[in-house]
């Protein structure tokens, strides 16, 4: 059993939990993921990316929106409670090195599986910027945190309530248009927001890493729903990624393949808020 020792609300769906799970704390590296089952009998596996953890308390941080109905389940418990299966830390660990200069970007809730990337970055001597981009002021999260390891923190939103307004390709294309360009972007969040921060580092020859999260059942690479084609190839983001190059990642036929149970998520979601007595 993993108890929960805390729990936060960050936002409307947007939930924080810190999670005993000493064997993982202790091996985990940035940009690893788990994979959790919160009803062992019946409930789905899905893989949440590690956003903190530490291994003297042996805790996890896991940060998730409330989009299907094993996410609002979970959002549902309160800390004392457990969650029946914690698998990890599965995935390979981000490639980690002095590139000189790192310009990172956070979409929504990408910006909690970026904090670690960033982290360790910074530790391997890097100058690491962050953008962090949100629909609006409410939804902005771990602003305070990255600044306590980001040499530069931008934040930008789409309705211009906090922070800089537009979108986070701006000031990416800013970095990457200046002397000297960074070495290595980063980019974590929303597909549509990654296959655009792809195509502006692109533009400037810049290196960018992006995170994938597609559909997953088992994340041992066994039931194939998470395969993604990269460059000429077929990879399974389980085992071969979660990370990939940017410059070489299909996002239009990933976006196409997360879209094959929509209609099954979204009954589920609106069944789930029912019994849950949530507005749907």
């Amino acid at each position: 059993m993993n108890r929960i020792i805390e729990k936060k609300q960050l936002s409307a769906e947007v939930f924080e939990m810190v999670v005993e799970a000493p064997r993982i704390a202790i091996a985990r590296r940035a940009g690893q993921f788990v994979m959790i089952q919160i009803d062992t009998e019946w409930g789905e596996r899905i893989p949440l990316t590690i956003a903190d953890a530490d291994a003297e308390r042996g805790t996890l941080t896991l940060v998730f929106q409330t989009v299907g109905a094993t996410t609002h389940r979970l959002a549902a418990k309160t800390p004392g409670a457990c969650i029946e299966n914690i698998l990890g830390p599965l995935g390979n660990p981000t490639h980690i090195q002095n590139f000189g200069s790192v310009i990172c970007v956070g979409g929504g809730i990408g910006v909690a599986p970026l904090f670690p990337i960033v982290q360790a970055m910074k530790d391997a001597g890097n100058h690491v910027s962050v953008i962090i981009g949100a629909r609006n002021k409410d939804l902005v999260i771990f602003e305070d945190r990255m600044r306590r390891f980001a040499d530069e923190v931008i934040v930008i939103t789409d309705d211009g309530s906090y922070g800089k307004k537009g979108v986070v390709t701006i000031p990416l294309k800013e970095h990457c248009a200046a002397t000297p360009k960074p070495n290595l972007a980063v980019a974590i969040g929303p597909p549509i927001m990654m296959k655009f921060c792809e195509k502006t580092t692109a533009e400037f020859d810049v290196p960018i890493m992006v995170s994938l999260n597609t559909i997953m059942i088992d994340g041992t690479g066994m039931c194939g729903g998470c395969r993604v084609t990269v460059g000429d190839e077929t990879k399974f983001v389980c085992v071969d990624g979660p990370e990939f190059d940017g410059h070489h990642v299909d996002f239009d036929n990933m976006m196409l393949r997360m879209r094959s149970y929509r209609e099954r998520e979204t009954a589920d979601r609106h069944k789930c808020r029912l019994e849950l007595g949530l507005e749907v």
